[in-house]
Order: structure tokens, then sequence, then C-alpha cells
């Protein structure tokens, strides 16, 4: 069996952003594996040990992801795959089309990813790399079982629980309590150094500029403003009821 794991590099959900000059201040910040896609790296490392096989990490992005992916080759991932080309860089649609453009080159049946990346939440980029592929996709999973090239898994449904089964080749996107994702053994660590990690260029995936063209633009970053203290309203309940109607419409202008 042959697994893809699609991984991002995402800030350390405990880092304080800070927003300098238009852009997200990246100088000394911790960055570690986004928390959804270590949730896919355990899944798919955990089929490969109960049905054997080859787990390859794709990923696009700068050459600091590398130290995300050593650790993903530490867990147990067999090798990797970086698109560190800045000509490969862009929007959600820009790192789907890179990543299909990747996965064609070698032989597949599961791919898995995290459901959203924790920086910009969009949860975009799988179901595009589904759709590139021409292969089904099923989202939010929180449990996973293939027999054969069967796979039914257990997904999020607004709180409830659905059943899905399908045949690879397949996207699979990690949710939240998939499991529990294992720290890197000191042996893991040491192999990791030795396993294969390939870097990629638009030359090496004979892609153009023109077809990955973002489809999107940021027009600006900024913070959340800071949150102020609640406003506590007393007096005769009709006139609370008056004054708290005005403020919902001038001040908090929401109706």
């Amino acid at each position: 069996m042959n697994i893809i794991v699609c991984l991002k590099q995402t800030f350390d959900t405990e880092e304080r952003v800070l927003i300098e000059d238009g852009r997200v201040k990246e100088d000394g910040v911790r960055f570690v594996i986004n928390p959804y896609d270590e949730y896919a790296v355990e899944e798919a490392i955990r089929i490969k040990e109960a049905h054997e096989g080859q787990v390859t990490v794709v990923s696009v992005g700068p050459t600091r992801f590398e130290e995300a992916i050593r650790t993903a080759l530490a867990m147990g991932v067999d090798e990797a795959v970086l698109a560190d080309d800045p000509a490969l860089f862009g929007d959600e649609f820009t790192v789907a089309k890179v990543l299909a453009a990747i996965i064609r080159q070698r032989p597949y049946d599961l791919i898995l990813a995290g459901n959203q990346a924790v920086d910009d939440g969009s949860g975009q980029v799988s179901v595009r790399l589904a759709e590139e592929l021409g292969i089904p996709h099923i989202s939010m999973v929180t449990k996973v079982e293939v027999e054969g090239n069967q796979v039914t898994v257990q997904r999020d449904a607004e709180g409830d629980i659905e059943v899905v089964s399908g045949s690879w080749p397949l996207v699979i996107t990690a949710q939240q309590g998939l499991n529990e994702p294992r720290y890197p053994s000191l042996i893991g660590i040491r192999k990791a150094g030795k396993k294969p990690l390939t870097h990629v260029t638009l030359q090496d995936l004979g892609l153009s500029a023109e077809e990955l063209a973002a489809r999107t633009e940021v027009r600006e970053i900024y913070l959340p403003k800071p949150k102020q203290g609640g406003r506590m309203l007393s007096g005769e309940l009709t006139n609370v009821v008056k004054e708290l109607a005005e403020a919902l419409h001038s001040v908090e202008k929401v109706i």
C-alpha cells in the first residue's frame, strides 16, 4: 500500500502572532507540523504498520519546512518530497496544483491530510487536490478502518457521527480526535537524517507559472481588536431592554 500525506508547517499554536509592515512576523517564532496534519501522519503510519506499505510526505513551502518534515520522518514516515521553489508558492489553488503534480509522479492508494491548517483555516487544499486528481474525498474523519482496498471511516458531522465507505484511491482529511500522535523516538530521530528528502522545482514538475497563478489576493492582514469588558445594565426591565436594543443597533451595529 502506498500512502501519501500532505503536510504543512505552521506557527506553534502557543506563539504570539505579531504583524509588521502588513505581514506576520516570523523572527524567533517556533514552527511545528500543522496539528491536523500531524493526525494524518500518525494515521498513515498506523495503517502502514497494520497492512505494510510505504508512507511519503509531500509539502509545498520554504526550506524551513524541512524541520517539520524531519519530525514526520522521525515518527516513521519513509520518505518526503518538498517543493521549496518560490515559483511554486501561491494560494490554495496553487498548492493543490503543485501537490497533484508531485503525487502523479508516484504510485498512491490513500492520500491523507489535515482537515485544515491552523494558520489560515481555509480547509480548501485537500478538496481541490481530490478534484485535480479526479478521485473521491472524505473530510473531517475521526476513525479509519482499512480492509483490502476498502476504506470505512467515521466522520464528524456537525456533532454527530457519519459512517462512509469507499475504495482507494481516496483522499481523507483528519479531524481532531482521530488519534494521539506519537513522539519521535531517539532511534527514529537518528534514522530520519538518512531517509530520502527530495526537493522539486517548477521545471521538475513540468508546470508553468501561468497555470499556477494564484486565484486569490491577500489585501490586508490585521489582528482582531482587543476585547473590552462587558457592560452591565440595570434598572426597570422595560428600560433595560430599550437600552440594550439601542446599544446593539448604534454601538455594536448587529441589528
